[in-house]
């Protein structure tokens, strides 16, 4: 964009203005190798099963699996992938230290309508040539997927998308639930919410038990679903997740839910709602 532009300026001096260096004009990203991605999907799947190693653990896994690889190679390739082992430890860090962390609001709660608690998390997706971020937007009580939105990116920007749409279609819940990520701490994110009125809840750091719900959707989404299918494009992983999604929500009995699915739930105490989705 900086380069296309028809100022008189010299490129040192629109670099200067946006903040960026001038290098980083140069920067053309490369293209995730093969073997990595193919480490990444073991990562991915063993991950799911044990969220609680960390790259030691990780490693010394692939390491029986017969690939070479350190642990720093690891580290690196769990950080692309958003992915940290989670247990109780003391709180050292903050996700982000300009970002303020709301308190816990779940503990105790008891839980027994639609709309009454939401959450979100997100994910990583493994593709064909390379990976996405999956969020979702999830009603507690009812297992309902309200809305998700991918990105090839960490930020945050996917993840006020999914919110704004949820809200849009289903109203506000009374408390959303997430992790301490960055994406949902961040102004643009928690600024929506409490300009809707709706309380904050976050997860104790790196307590996966605190989001179970959605940790559940995350393993029936890839081992019954991605696993099964190479996407090449980000066109055909939306398609198939819209697809997926609908069966989620319409098709598929939970038998926490007495064998009835999230849309018949959700649809108990808001058929209006419920319909026009």
């Amino acid at each position: 964009m900086i380069g296309n532009c028809d100022s008189k300026l010299s490129l040192s001096r629109r670099c200067q203005l946006l903040g960026v260096s001038r290098s980083s004009m140069y920067y053309r990203c490369r293209p995730i190798k093969e073997k990595d991605l193919e480490i990444m999907r073991r990562i991915d799947e063993q991950y799911l099963k044990t969220p609680c190693w960390g790259s030691r653990s990780m490693r010394n896994y692939l390491n029986r699996l017969g690939y070479r690889i350190n642990r720093k190679r690891v580290q690196r390739l769990m950080r692309a992938m958003g992915l940290e082992a989670i247990y109780t430890k003391p709180r050292t860090s903050q996700p982000h230290r300009e970002h303020r962390i709301y308190p816990y609001l779940l503990r105790g709660m008891t839980i027994n309508r639609p709309n009454q608690v939401w959450a979100a998390d997100i994910t990583y997706i493994p593709m064909e040539r390379g990976h996405m971020y999956l969020v979702a937007v999830m009603d507690w009580y009812s297992r309902k997927v309200l809305s998700w939105e991918i990105s090839n990116t960490l930020d945050a920007q996917f993840c006020v998308q999914a919110i704004k749409r949820a809200i849009d279609r289903f109203g506000t819940p009374e408390v959303f639930n997430t992790d301490q990520g960055a994406q949902f701490t961040s102004k643009d994110f928690t600024g929506i919410l409490e300009a809707s009125g709706i309380a904050i809840s976050m997860d104790g750091l790196r307590r996966v038990q605190d989001n179970i719900f959605i940790e559940r959707l995350w393993w029936t989404l890839k081992y019954q679903y991605i696993y099964l299918h190479a996407f090449e494009n980000g066109s055909q992983l939306r398609a198939g997740l819209r697809q997926w999604f609908e069966f989620y929500n319409c098709e598929r009995p939970h038998q926490r839910l007495g064998r009835r699915t999230p849309e018949e739930v959700y649809s108990d105490f808001y058929p209006k709602v419920a319909e026009a989705a």
